[in-house]
């Protein structure tokens, strides 16, 4: 088995011009439409765009397996594409996110630039993007192979990919609803855990991972679905949400039901349980 660390080398160069100019892009427009708010369509859509410039520049340095290179670059893609349309179809023709007038304070216009909201959200975003999608970059250089961890990874994909798009397409058509506001959505896959688009977010980068490591150099990415699960259980995902939705009538009532992450069956789970 071999693992080129000269093109993984390149490829992270590549990486990081293309969230770099991306990111720079989304600046640009928010300022044009007045809202911040458009980095969130950018973050799946920069996935895309870094794996399928590592899938082009692996392709003209003649590195890499043709079938992991190709899964690499789909599992990525699909899932990047569809948070991205569904964020730009969920946020349109709304205002500024509450998030980044906070961050903006009083006083300042929408879509205004501040070294605040640089560093907090575009830098930050970024940052967090390369380290993430590191998997991509080395499932892209190794020459080799492993047909178990690759259908395994796959799998593991494709389940986070059915808890995300099912659970987003579940929560969409409750809120479309008048007859639920106010009201605590606890059908479908949300009465099996009270975050299934976090849940389905984990699975997904953790089988990218898995379709990586058929190259023990590979191990190292790990750094990126461990970041990505930090990040939606105790930082930007579950815990800032529940800090949000703790006043809601109802809402201490599904969540002593309710696993907190793991999907689990309904009333199995202590009240924290993740």
């Amino acid at each position: 088995m071999s693992f080129d660390w000269a093109a993984a080398g390149i490829l992270l160069a590549v990486a990081v011009g293309v969230v770099v100019v991306t990111f720079a892009v989304t600046l640009l427009v928010a300022r044009a439409v007045g809202k911040h708010s458009v980095v969130d369509v950018t973050w799946g859509l920069g996935f895309a765009l870094v794996a399928g410039s590592a899938y082009v520049t692996s392709g003209l340095l003649g590195v890499g397996n043709p079938a992991v290179r190709l899964v690499a670059l789909l599992l990525p893609v699909i899932w990047g594409l569809r948070l991205a349309i569904y964020i730009g179809w969920r946020n349109h023709g709304k205002g500024e996110d509450p998030r980044y007038t906070e961050m903006l304070g009083e006083g300042h216009a929408p879509g205004a630039t501040t070294w605040t909201v640089v560093r907090k959200v575009y830098l930050t975003q970024a940052g967090v993007q390369l380290v993430v999608v590191l998997p991509v970059l080395a499932a892209m250089v190794r020459a080799s192979t492993v047909s178990v961890l690759l259908v395994l990874g796959a799998l593991v994909w494709l389940v986070g990919f059915f808890f995300e798009s099912v659970g987003d397409a579940q929560l969409a058509r409750f809120k479309a609803d008048p007859a639920n506001q106010g009201k605590i959505l606890d059908s479908g896959l949300w009465r099996l855990t009270r975050h299934p688009n976090y849940f389905g977010d984990f699975c997904v980068w953790w089988g990218i991972f898995l379709v990586a490591v058929g190259h023990p150099a590979a191990l190292v990415t790990v750094v990126g679905p461990v970041l990505m699960s930090y990040l939606l259980i105790n930082v930007t995902g579950k815990e800032l949400l529940e800090k949000g939705m703790s006043g809601r009538p109802g809402y201490a009532e599904y969540v002593e039901r309710t696993s907190g992450f793991f999907p689990l069956p309904p009333g199995s789970a202590p009240a924290r349980a993740t």
